[in-house]
């Protein structure tokens, strides 16, 4: 029996799913099971109840993967499909999507933890977003060119470009917002025309795996999308198998790197979104209730456990002291419980794991001698569950604002003037998100400008949109996904000359 709140009840189709001893892998239109080199247990975070055992692919169950991918593109009805039909299959499948919203929603909180509430959000964008990328599968386009290529007299060029899919991708989806994220690859690369084998993360890999049936069922030929679970080993034979041509990750920097250095060993084409750092500026002249307010839901949202949460905040030295009172006002009115309690605000973390690696940067922190302004504790026997911590301080060294903690903690710095508090916001390894807070619109679009970062979003928290490119700067990573970027990321052009 799994333990949870005992105001809600799993539906029918959540518990039919879990009555299998372990998960399987989805592989050309089909549950596979049996090939792998072990069981990962699938705990839920706030009761510590082991809920699931998934397979851990081997290599030959990766290359039976990319062997049906491989084979989808090249041969299958898919390859031949126009664009409309691949428009009505995403559409199809977004209406399967919100369909098994609440079964889906059910699934991620069990695992991730999150609220429910937000578990259902989530799903209800990557529906959305495949929605988006839907229109987009028939307005990938190319153009023609003039040439100043001579030709013998008589005869002349006609020039064009066009996109083609790049082919079977590798894709690795982290824990944080399994859905969300492997809509933001899954999306754009059948809009696209390519097929997939999709690695969810193996801490949250039963949303995933119970959204992969919907593929068949609403028409995807058997072998465009392919699941498998497993750990880093399994990922690591996946981004190296000879027969993908393009891998697309979003998880830490550190592991970025490892993937791209071996993708750039076999010329793979790469795009990467990693950690970040993501600074607020708030001014003085901004309204500080809002900014405060923002701050808080940019930082506590997820646990903090969002790659563009904004982790640093500075704030003009006239107006420090209240803006952290305030910001440590709402923090501390926060319920924390797990996410199947509609009055919950905060939920636990997703695993022991990175709840002890939480709590080690706040130990780092005060050791560091940063002020620990509120939180900084584990309050529950019970449960990965984290106090909304705010830590005070002068150093723009301390390791609790260089590095990325991934939690519900929040570093607080006053800077001086405008050129003061750019360089702090810059001074980062880091260029993924930011936020500003003033009522100067001169003063926004300077530092629009003077933040070294991919996102810059004024007056409010960041928040994703399927139109709006998501990426960042120096080692947040390579490349954009959403929008019309995220498509395009999935073609190749070829250049093509008629000379007639």
């Amino acid at each position: 029996m799994i333990d949870i709140n005992p105001a809600h009840t799993l539906s029918p189709s959540v518990l039919k799913f879990l009555e299998a001893s372990t998960q399987g892998h989805y592989i050309n239109g089909e549950v596979v099971s049996g090939a792998h080199s072990g069981s990962i247990p699938i705990t839920n975070p706030a009761t510590e109840q082991v809920i699931a055992q998934i397979d851990i692919a081997d290599k030959k169950l990766v290359d039976q993967a990319v062997s049906s991918a491989r084979s989808a593109f090249r041969h299958s009805s898919w390859k031949r499909m126009s664009p409309t039909k691949r428009q009505g299959l995403l559409l199809s499948l977004a209406d399967a999507i919100e369909a098994e919203v609440d079964s889906i929603a059910e699934l991620l909180t069990l695992e991730n933890g999150k609220l429910l509430a937000h578990a259902k959000s989530e799903i209800r964008g990557a529906a959305n977003t495949f929605r988006y990328y839907a229109g987009w599968a028939t307005k990938l386009e190319g153009e023609t060119l003039d040439l100043s290529l001579r030709q013998a007299p008589g005869r002349q060029n006609f020039a064009f470009t066009r996109r083609e899919p790049v082919g079977v991708v590798a894709a690795i989806v982290p824990w944080n917002f399994p859905i969300s994220i492997a809509a933001w690859k899954l999306a754009p690369l059948l809009a696209a025309g390519c097929t997939v084998v999709l690695k969810p993360s193996e801490v949250t890999p039963l949303s995933t795996l119970y959204l992969a049936k919907l593929f068949g069922d609403v028409g995807f030929p058997a072998g465009v999308v392919n699941v498998i679970t497993g750990d880093g080993e399994t990922g690591a034979v996946l981004t190296t198998h000879p027969e993908i041509d393009k891998i697309t990750f979003t998880g830490s920097t550190q592991v970025g790197k490892i993937i791209g250095k071996a993708a750039m060993s076999d010329l793979k084409d790469v795009s990467l979104e990693l950690g970040g750092k993501s600074p607020g500026l708030i001014f003085e002249d901004a309204d500080l209730e809002d900014a405060a307010k923002g701050i808080a839901m940019g930082i506590f949202r997820n646990g903090g456990q969002v790659c563009v949460a904004g982790s640093r905040v500075y704030i003009q030295e006239k107006v420090f002291d209240k803006v952290v009172a305030d910001i440590a006002a709402a923090c501390q009115k926060m319920k924390m419980s797990d996410g199947f309690d509609v009055s919950s605000e905060l939920g636990p973390l997703v695993s022991r794991t990175h709840l002890d690696s939480v709590l080690g940067y706040v130990d780092k922190g005060l050791s560091e001698g940063a002020e620990l302004v509120c939180g900084g504790k584990r309050p529950n026997e019970k449960g990965y569950y984290m106090q909304p911590t705010i830590f005070a301080s002068t150093d723009n060294q301390k390791k609790i604002i260089a590095e990325e903690i991934f939690g519900p903690v929040l570093v607080a710095v006053p800077f001086k003037d405008m050129e003061d508090g750019l360089r702090l916001a810059n001074d980062s390894r880091y260029g993924l998100s930011s936020t500003v807070w003033t009522k100067d619109i001169s003063k926004a679009l300077h530092c629009v400008s003077e933040l070294d970062a991919g996102w810059v979003f004024v007056n409010a928290p960041a928040r994703s949109d399927a139109n709006f490119p998501l990426g960042g700067n120096k080692q947040s990573g390579i490349g954009r996904e959403l929008g019309k970027t995220g498509v395009y990321n999935f073609t190749k052009l070829k250049s093509v000359n008629i000379v007639f």
